[in-house]
């Protein structure tokens, strides 16, 4: 778990990200206000914290019970994030949900309070929700966003 830069103020991750409440779902969308999925919130939040994004992001699944060899998620997340434990994440941090037991990590969210966490969800968009236990067991990996 290595930091490559300076890590973004949390407050400020949390701020923009809820600057994104309301934005409808739109698969594989990243435009504020007008649509997004979960990677699209995140990466949305990343151009106004860390700047431009460091590579584009191929077309990608929507299926949540996917499974496979890689975490292509989270080794990208780690190409450019501090990786901290899922336990020690905090406000602004960015999450990785496993949906289902066996399958790879595919849905996004980044918690905004110690009970509560930011996501994109079909038909509802962009929203802010209790981490509760069902998704807090979800959680499989956990990121720091760098500042500028």
């Amino acid at each position: 778990m290595t930091q490559l830069l300076a890590l973004a103020d949390p407050v400020r991750v949390v701020t923009i990200a809820r600057s994104w409440l309301g934005t409808p779902y739109h698969d594989q969308a990243s435009l504020r206000g007008v649509g997004c999925d979960c990677l699209g919130l995140a990466r949305g939040v990343w151009r106004e914290v860390a700047g431009p994004e460091p590579f584009p992001i191929p077309p990608y699944s929507r299926d949540w019970s996917e499974t496979g060899p890689r975490e292509v998620l989270a080794e990208g997340a780690r190409r450019m994030m501090t990786e901290v434990e899922p336990a020690a994440a905090g406000p602004g941090a960015l999450v990785l949900f496993r949906m289902k037991p066996r399958a790879i990590a595919k849905h996004v969210g980044i918690l905004t309070g110690p009970g509560s966490f930011l996501h994109a969800y079909e038909r509802l968009g962009v929203i802010e929700e209790p981490l509760t236990l069902p998704w807090g067991r979800r959680i499989a990996f956990a990121f720091l966003f760098p500042q500028r």
